[in-house]
């Protein structure tokens, strides 16, 4: 069958499965931001308000690119579902081409 269980509705039950939350058993689709989203959210902030460049700019950049690498490594590997860890595991491979094409 797959991941999720067998029942009178397929479609729910995968639902069911790819947004449980393991550890409280409600679904999960989004939560409250942790601290390396925070850090990527103040940057790109600061990007779009002050338009930094050189030195400054630079250090903006790397702080996002960083900080968002860190939040999509943890969710990849510690979500709290199947959900969390796709979205983790896509916003990372979207990061590392993002920096290799740059």
């Amino acid at each position: 069958m797959g991941p999720w269980r067998g029942g009178d509705d397929g479609a729910e039950s995968m639902i069911d499965w790819l947004f449980r939350n393991r550890q409280t058993g409600g679904r999960t689709i989004a939560q409250f931001p942790n601290a390396p989203l925070w850090v990527f959210l103040g940057a790109v902030v600061v990007r779009w308000l002050a338009h930094p460049s050189g030195t400054a700019g630079t250090v903006v950049d790397v702080v996002a690119a960083v900080a968002l690498v860190v939040w999509a490594g943890d969710e990849l590997v510690r979500g709290v579902n199947p959900w969390r860890r796709m979205l983790g595991g896509g916003v990372l491979a979207y990061a590392v081409v993002g920096l290799v094409v740059r």
